[in-house]
């Protein structure tokens, strides 16, 4: 059913137009807010928690590894923030050279936030504990809690199941690191 003053009442859409002159007309349609597509958040939420879990579990690795064999406090904490840097600077130049137009700049340095967030909480939990076996379980507690709230803020986000997501990212995160640990452990214990 229309009206003459172009409001459509089928689908719960309405449509409003106006004639500027005879050759140009603008009509705008207001729709009902009761079915949200969850799916049109899927990118930013996907960079969002997926670049802090990269700049997350990359930074816990590397230290994880030069945790394996060498336990200078120093050496991890240099690692650490030398994973950041790099991370962070691989992030960028892959984004810059890959952008077309100004949203996707944005979304890049989006990006590149994301994984500064995430690289840094490794690096303070590490920073003030000597003990060596201490210091790495506070690295692995400390990204285990990131990695959880990480994955259960993007179901929150994302209206998907929260324990399931949280569970998933957790432990398809601990995977790299506890690879980088032990291939670095076991190539460092034989003295290459």
């Amino acid at each position: 059913m229309e009206a003459n003053n172009g409001t459509s009442f089928n689908n719960q859409k309405f449509t409003i137009s106006a004639v500027n002159d005879v050759e140009q007309q603008t009509s705008m349609e207001l729709e009902a807010k009761d079915d949200f597509n969850y799916s049109k958040r899927s990118q930013w939420l996907r960079a969002a928690v997926l670049g802090s879990n990269d700049g997350l579990v990359s930074t816990a690795s590397l230290m994880m590894g030069i945790g394996a064999v060498k336990q200078d406090i120093k050496a991890m904490i240099l690692t650490g923030f030398a994973g950041l840097v790099a991370g962070a600077c691989s992030m960028a130049i892959g984004e810059f050279v890959s952008v077309h137009s100004q949203l996707a700049i944005e979304l890049a340095q989006i990006k590149i936030d994301k994984q500064r967030v995430g690289a840094m909480v490794p690096l303070p939990a590490a920073s003030f504990i000597r003990e060596y076996k201490v210091r790495l379980g506070v690295v692995i507690g400390a990204v285990s809690l990131a990695l959880s709230v990480f994955g259960w803020l993007g179901a929150v986000l994302g209206k998907a199941p929260t324990v399931r997501s949280a569970v998933r990212v957790l432990v398809g995160e601990w995977l790299p690191m506890a690879l980088t640990f032990g291939l670095t452990k076991l190539i460092g214990s034989s003295a290459l």
